[in-house]
């Protein structure tokens, strides 16, 4: 084989993008020492989406302090690419739910750091934001970053306030006239990974406030409120967003930064491989590996393996896909153009033992593909 592309996301909370990318090489460079091996760690617009696009193209690091989830002081990351003046932010560098882990409430979370870094990136210079919005632990359909930018929220008293998911459905009035300036001229994609709606059976509060700490009743509150939210927005703005793809990611985020913002809606993995220009780097390509921690049926809408399979696909080339787990569903994925999926776990195990062995079982897995890629030729 003369040429391989590395393109697998991360094993989430056990092996990084990167990490997996160096395992795949050494396990190659073994049987192929003069194999031109392209390495492009991948995210969906979740976790790590900031280190892969370091990883693809020359930038750096920026910090910032900003309020994280209760309004407390932290230090968060982005990455600023000044050729382009292009910035990249994770949502969940500012309000990631591992932050607020034993605290969990999505009622009382605010988004405002999300904005405190956005205002950063714009000071430093960036005409273009890209945003990952995954993992967040808020259901304030992104308003407090919005408050950070100078929106104005008004209750039924005309008093201005910060919204959050247990107050979002006090909103009367929202006044733009002050909102920052170089905002209102940048272009903002938005990056997520879910088709879910602001509110609705598959809204923001209903699917995924359960796992930010929601209980029945508080969920029935959330969704009171994005629904609130969403009759202002039309009613005051003339601003429809009740039926949004993507509007409920991040905590209804995604409608929030499309209503307000005018940030366009875009798949992760869409938006990184363009970024990286994947489809140039498939020219001549023998074989893509390709992976993440669990396939199953929600691979298939948008995430990491299905974007790399489809671009993949087009050119012709075949992929190879490495897992950690093999759920339900998953199918569909190869007529997308997967070739082949391998999981990586070789015995029983808890899921302790199975995490604690990932990584020499992924090397182990790798060897055997290549030895036997090599018998086959």
């Amino acid at each position: 084989m003369k040429k391989i592309i590395l393109a697998p996301d991360s094993f989430k909370g056990t092996i990084s993008a990167i990490r997996v990318c160096e395992i795949m090489e050494t396990a190659i460079l073994g049987e192929y020492p003069n194999c031109e091996i392209i390495k492009i760690p991948l995210a969906d617009g979740g976790e790590g989406t900031v280190d892969c696009f370091l990883t693809a193209m020359p930038g750096e690091r920026k910090t910032a302090k900003i309020k994280g989830p209760f309004l407390e002081e932290i230090q968060a990351e982005y990455a600023f690419f000044s050729e382009k003046k292009l910035a990249v932010i994770e949502v969940a560098s500012a309000v990631g739910l591992p932050m607020v882990v034993g605290r969990e409430n999505p009622e009382l979370t605010s988004s405002f750091g999300v904005g405190e870094l956005i205002a950063d990136a714009c000071a430093n210079g960036a005409k273009e934001l890209i945003i990952g919005l995954g993992g967040s632990c808020t259901n304030d359909a992104g308003c407090g970053a919005l408050a950070a930018l100078g929106v104005k929220f008004y209750d039924k008293d005309e008093k201005a306030f910060v919204p959050t998911g247990k107050n979002i459905i006090e909103i009367s009035r929202i006044d733009l006239k002050n909102l920052n300036e170089e905002v209102k001229n940048i272009k903002i994609i938005a990056m997520c990974d879910v088709r879910n709606t602001l509110y609705g059976e598959y809204g923001a509060a209903k699917v995924f406030a359960p796992q930010k700490g929601a209980d029945g009743q508080m969920v029935k509150r959330l969704e009171a409120g994005m629904e609130h939210l969403s009759i202002v927005l039309s009613e005051s703005l003339d601003i429809d967003v009740s039926n949004l793809i993507g509007g409920g990611a991040a905590g209804g985020m995604g409608a929030g930064f499309s209503g307000l913002l005018n940030a366009k809606l875009k798949s992760g993995i869409e938006t990184i491989l363009d970024i990286v220009n994947f489809g140039d780097c498939l020219t001549w390509c023998d074989l893509v590996f390709s992976g993440e921690g669990k396939i199953d049926a929600q691979s298939i809408n948008g995430k990491v393996v299905s974007g790399v399979a489809k671009a993949a696909k087009m050119k012709g080339v075949p992929v190879c896909v490495v897992v950690g787990a093999i759920g339900d569903g998953f199918e569909p994925i190869y007529d997308m153009g997967v070739t082949a999926i391998f999981s990586i776990c070789n015995k029983p195990g808890t899921f302790e033992e199975i995490l604690g062995e990932a990584e020499p079982n992924l090397a182990q897995l790798m060897e055997n593909l290549i030895k036997y890629y090599q018998v086959r030729q």
